[in-house]
């Protein structure tokens, strides 16, 4: 009896575990992905990131100040799917999660950084210019973030969602934190016209 009682459990523990797997959502669309794949220069991912975040509060219609997405651009970004207060909140968290652990992969193997090609006049050619630039873009938008998640708190919440704004305010104190250790910036003169 007992055994046929632990086959039984093994063989639903095995039939359920497809439909857990599928019951979790991806915080990202198809097109966001697709996005993200090809923002390989760092401060390039990071802006995007911030843009699917500022997505995710525009879902939630909070207003951060961030970058709005034009009707001309949504097919670019694809279309969010429906989805409750609790799973964007959740998505914010986990965005935020991503980048700055895009930025703590980058900065333990600086030798890995995606670099704009050298014929490229204009753009910034070293990692010691892009990791600052993306790491003060992350903290610009921590500090646009930071109101809105506290006022958040202050809504009727369930623990869950609770959970979500209390971690995603934590990563901004982490981010805005980090600017701290860079080193200062350094304003480069403007060249006069002749």
């Amino acid at each position: 009896m007992r055994h046929s009682f632990f086959i039984f459990a093994v063989v639903l523990a095995f039939l359920a575990a497809p439909s857990f797997v599928s019951a979790q959502r991806d915080y990202f669309t198809p097109e966001e992905v697709e996005l993200i794949r090809e923002a390989q220069k760092i401060d390039e991912r990071i802006n995007l990131l911030t843009k699917i975040i500022d997505r995710r509060f525009a879902a939630l219609k909070v207003e951060v100040g961030g970058a709005k997405i034009s009707p001309k651009e949504a097919d670019k970004w694809g279309v969010l799917a429906e989805s409750s207060r609790h799973e964007l909140l959740l998505d914010i968290k986990r965005i935020l999660q991503k980048a700055i652990d895009d930025i703590d992969s980058l900065a333990e193997r600086p030798e890995s950084a995606i670099l704009p090609e050298p014929d490229n006049k204009k753009a910034k050619q070293s990692f010691a210019d892009l990791f600052p630039k993306a790491v003060r873009s992350l903290a610009a938008s921590a500090k646009r973030y930071q109101p809105a998640l506290k006022a958040e708190l202050d809504r009727p919440n369930d623990n869950a969602e609770k959970g979500s704004v209390l971690a995603s305010l934590e990563f901004c104190d982490q981010i805005i934190a980090a600017v701290e250790k860079l080193p200062a910036q350094v304003e480069q003169a403007k060249k006069p016209k002749n």
